[in-house]
C-alpha cells in the first residue's frame, strides 16, 4: 500500500486517481505511524515552497518524511515534492526544505518567447534508465507547471533534464528516493508508465 502524504494542499486527488488507474492501492494520510508503515510514500506538491514547508512543520510531517526516507523504502516527490528535497528555494527566502540533497532552486529566467510559469508539455532528455524511466525510450513529452527549477549539485542523481530557456533537472533518482519536477499523473501514458515503474518497487518486480 502506498501512502500519499497529506499536508493540507497539493494535487492529491489527481495523484490518487492515477495510481488507481494503474491498479495500485493508495491511501491519503498525515498520520506518522500510518506513513511509516506504508510500503511506499508519495509527496505531491502544488503551491509555494514556503507555505508548504510551514505546513510540513505545522502538521508534524517534516520529521516523518525524513524518517521514511531513512527507512530505505521507496519515496516519490512530485513537482514541489521534488523541490522540497533540497535545502531552500529562491521563491521563499528563509524557508527550510528537507535538505536531503544539495542544489539550488531558482526562478526560471524570463527569455524571449518564454512565459512564466512554465506550463505545458516538454520533452525529456533521459540521463539514466534506472527505475522511473525503465522501458521508456527516446525523448518523451511530459507535463510541467512551475516557475522555479532545480540545478542539482550532484549531477549523478539526475535521471532526466529538459530545456526551457535553461537546463532544468527534471527528475532525480538516488537510492530509494525518486522525484519529478513534472506531473506524471498529468502526463498521459508516459506518466502512467513512470508511476507503474515506481509502484513495481513495492511489488518487488
Amino acid at each position: 500500500m502506498i501512502a500519499i502524504i497529506d499536508y493540507g494542499a497539493g494535487n492529491i486527488r489527481s495523484v490518487s486517481k492515477a495510481f488507481a488507474h494503474i491498479g495500485c492501492d493508495t491511501f491519503v494520510t498525515r498520520d506518522r505511524d500510518a506513513i511509516l508503515k506504508a510500503d511506499a510514500a508519495v509527496l505531491p506538491g502544488v503551491g509555494s515552497f514556503g507555505d508548504t514547508a510551514d505546513s510540513l512543520d505545522s502538521f508534524g510531517i517534516r520529521d516523518t518524511v525524513l524518517a521514511y526516507i531513512e527507512s530505505g523504502k521507496p519515496f516519490l516527490g512530485i513537482c514541489l515534492g521534488l523541490q522540497l528535497l533540497f535545502p531552500e528555494s529562491e521563491e521563499s527566502p528563509g524557508a527550510k526544505g528537507l535538505g536531503v540533497f544539495e542544489g539550488s532552486i531558482t526562478k526560471i529566467p524570463v527569455g524571449e518567447g518564454l512565459k512564466i510559469p512554465h506550463m505545458g508539455w516538454n520533452s525529456l532528455d533521459i540521463k539514466k534508465h534506472g527505475v522511473l524511466f525503465k522501458g521508456i525510450e527516446g525523448n518523451p513529452y511530459v507535463y510541467f507547471v512551475h516557475s522555479y527549477f532545480l540545478n542539482a549539485a550532484d549531477k549523478g542523481i539526475v535521471a532526466a533534464q529538459t530545456q526551457y530557456g535553461v537546463t532544468i533537472d527534471a527528475a532525480i533518482e538516488q537510492g530509494n528516493v525518486f522525484a519529478t519536477q513534472f506531473h506524471p499523473e498529468k502526463s498521459g501514458d508516459v506518466g502512467l508508465r513512470i508511476l507503474k515503474n515506481f509502484a513495481a518497487l513495492v511489488e518487488g518486480e
